[in-house]
């Protein structure tokens, strides 16, 4: 795919987490757009700060949970994250793709 998008003209002040997260994961080049990748980047360094000022009790929201699933190779191997994400589905019942936002 590729190519001008209406996406492709965003600043990160027009867009919302759940919107980037939308735009990133319709990419095939993934994060391009600055101003998406802005955002996101600025959305997981959150997440992890909050999960690392609080690594025994922290809950993502659902939102926070698709951000950090989509950076999830970013903490491969890490268990810090492992025992967030456990603490996310010990906390979180329902459908999966309602969560991670796939089919």
């Amino acid at each position: 795919m590729g190519g001008n998008t209406a996406s492709d003209h965003v600043t990160p002040n027009q867009l919302s987490v759940s919107r980037a997260l939308d735009i990133a994961r319709n990419r095939e080049d993934g994060v391009s757009n600055p101003a998406v990748n802005e955002v996101l980047e600025s959305a997981i360094t959150g997440i992890w700060q909050r999960i690392n000022a609080q690594p025994n009790a922290y809950v993502m929201t659902k939102e926070e949970f698709a951000v950090f699933n989509y950076y999830r190779n970013r903490f491969d191997g890490l268990s810090l994250a492992q025992q967030a994400v456990g603490r996310f589905w010990n906390h979180h019942q329902g459908d999966a793709s309602a969560v991670d936002g796939t089919s």
